[in-house]
C-alpha cells in the first residue's frame, strides 16, 4: 500500500510540496519502468570432487630365479576438482511472530549510506532473478540521462550532478550517499511498492517508490501525480523525504501541523479502511516513524500469520513487506 502524501493517514506526501517547492521545480524527470514477483534465492551448487588414482604394474620376472623383482608404482598426478559455484547461504527464517511494530528498523540500518557501493548495487541487481514486462529492461541493464539538483537546507540533502546514460545502480548510490540512506532502504522500497527488482514494468518504473501516490484512489487505490514520474526522480524524492522527515520530525517550521507518526505511542490503523481498527503503537526509533509517515499503516494478524503471502480484507502488506524483504535480502533489520 502506498501512503496519502500528508502527514495524517488519508494523505501522506502532498503535506511536502511547499516545502519542496524548489526541488520539485529543479526535477521534471520522466523514465520509464517496474512491477513483479518476489526474489528468489539462487540455489547453491556444490563444487566435485575427483579422487585419487594410484596403478601398480605388474611385476617382471628377474633373470636369476632366486630374487624376484618388483617394479616401483608410478603415482599418477592428483586430479584437479572441478570448478564450482561457491555455495549461497540460505536466507534467513521470517516469523511474523517476530515483528515489531515499534520498530520495523534500527536507525544504524536506516541511515547507513555506505552500506553498499555502486558496485554491490549492480552486483546486487544482476543476482536477482527478473521478468520484465513491457518491452523494458531489468534494472541490472536500465540506464537513463539524469537532471542536477540543487542541494538543500543544512542537514538535508546534498547536490545531486545529473549526467548522461547512469544506471540504476549509480542513481541509486548517488542518492543515498547524497540524502545519507542506506541503499538498501531504497531498493527494498521499490521492491515492496512496485517490485521493480523482480519484475520491472513501464508503469513501475514511472511510479518507483510510490513516492506522490497516495490512497485516495477508488477503494483506496493508488492516486498518482505524473508530475512526480520517473526512476531518478522518484529514488531521489523517497529519500528527500525520509530525511526531510529526519530533520523535522514533529513538524516543518513555518506550517502548523504535527505529523502523526513521531517517537512515542501514536494509534496506527491495520489498513486505509477506518473501520478495520488499529492500535496504539509505542514508535522507538525516528526510522520506524518514517516508515509509517511514508506508508501509516501496521500489518494485522491475519498478514503476519501468512507472512509471505496475503492475509484478510482488513490487512495492509507495505511496513510488514519492507520488513520481509530487508531480512531475506539482507539480514536482520534490527
Amino acid at each position: 500500500m502506498r501512503a496519502p502524501s500528508v502527514p495524517s493517514p488519508a494523505r501522506r506526501r502532498r503535506a511536502h510540496r511547499s516545502t519542496a517547492a524548489s526541488l520539485l521545480a529543479a526535477l521534471g524527470i520522466g523514465a520509464l519502468v517496474a512491477l513483479g514477483a518476489l526474489p528468489t534465492t539462487p540455489a547453491a551448487a556444490a563444487s566435485s570432487q575427483l579422487s585419487r588414482t594410484q596403478t601398480t604394474p605388474t611385476p617382471t620376472p628377474s633373470p636369476s630365479p632366486t630374487t624376484p623383482s618388483t617394479a616401483t608404482p608410478k603415482p599418477t598426478k592428483p586430479a584437479t576438482p572441478a570448478p564450482g559455484k561457491p555455495a549461497q547461504p540460505a536466507p534467513p527464517t521470517v516469523r511474523g511472530t517476530d515483528f515489531d511494530p515499534g520498530e520495523i528498523i534500527s536507525d544504524a540500518n536506516f541511515y547507513d549510506a555506505n552500506a553498499m557501493s555502486e558496485a554491490d548495487v549492480q552486483a546486487f541487481f544482476a543476482s536477482q532473478t527478473c521478468t520484465p514486462k513491457d518491452g523494458v529492461p531489468c534494472l541490472a541493464d536500465f540506464r537513463a540521462s539524469t537532471e542536477s539538483v540543487p542541494a538543500a537546507e543544512p542537514g538535508h540533502c546534498e547536490a545531486y550532478r545529473g549526467a548522461v546514460n547512469e544506471s540504476a545502480a549509480r542513481i541509486v548510490a548517488k542518492v543515498a550517499h547524497a540524502c545519507g540512506i542506506n541503499p538498501k532502504v531504497l531498493l527494498v522500497l521499490m521492491q515492496k511498492e512496485q517490485s521493480l527488482i523482480t519484475g520491472p514494468s513501464e508503469y513501475g518504473y514511472a511510479r518507483a517508490m510510490g513516492w506522490g501516490c497516495p490512497d485516495t484512489g477508488p477503494n483506496f487505490s493508488a492516486s498518482c501525480d505524473a508530475d512526480y514520474f520517473g526512476f531518478q526522480n522518484q529514488v531521489y524524492r523517497s529519500a528527500w523525504q525520509f530525511r526531510q522527515y529526519t530533520l523535522y520530525p514533529l513538524n516543518v517550521p513555518g506550517e502548523s501541523y504535527q505529523r502523526a507518526y513521531h517517537l512515542g505511542s501514536v494509534y496506527i490503523q491495520y489498513s486505509p479502511d477506518a473501520a478495520c481498527g488499529g492500535t496504539q503503537v509505542d514508535i522507538r526509533n525516528q526510522a520506524t516513524a518514517n516508515l509509517y509517515l511514508y506508508t501509516p499503516y501496521q500489518p494485522n494478524a491475519a498478514a503476519l500469520a501468512n507472512v509471505s503471502g496475503t492475509g484478510d480484507a482488513c490487512s495492509a502488506y507495505g511496513n510488514r513487506n519492507f520488513w520481509r524483504l530487508y531480512t531475506e535480502w539482507f539480514g536482520p533489520a534490527v
